[in-house]
């Protein structure tokens, strides 16, 4: 099943952050837990895992996208 997977909201105050850098690209196969993506808050870079296992389709944000919570990332196939 396709998906659209979203910014998190990876602390109490976070409401934007800023994507700096892909570890997985288009096409590539990921497992549940596998780092996707890192963003950077005021305070802390945080690597972002995925919520499920499938393959990244397309990057919706590319690295450097200033993001508020809830935008889209990337489309991903699950399974």
């Amino acid at each position: 099943m396709k998906a659209v997977l979203k910014l998190p909201k990876l602390s109490m105050n976070m409401e934007e952050a800023t994507l700096t850098e892909w570890h997985k690209a288009e096409g590539d196969a990921f497992r549940e837990g596998d780092i996707l993506y890192s963003v950077e808050t005021e305070k802390v870079v945080t690597e972002v895992e995925a919520p499920c296992s499938g393959t990244l389709l397309s990057i919706v944000a590319p690295e450097g996208s200033e993001l508020e919570v809830g935008a889209a990332v990337c489309r991903i196939e699950q399974g």
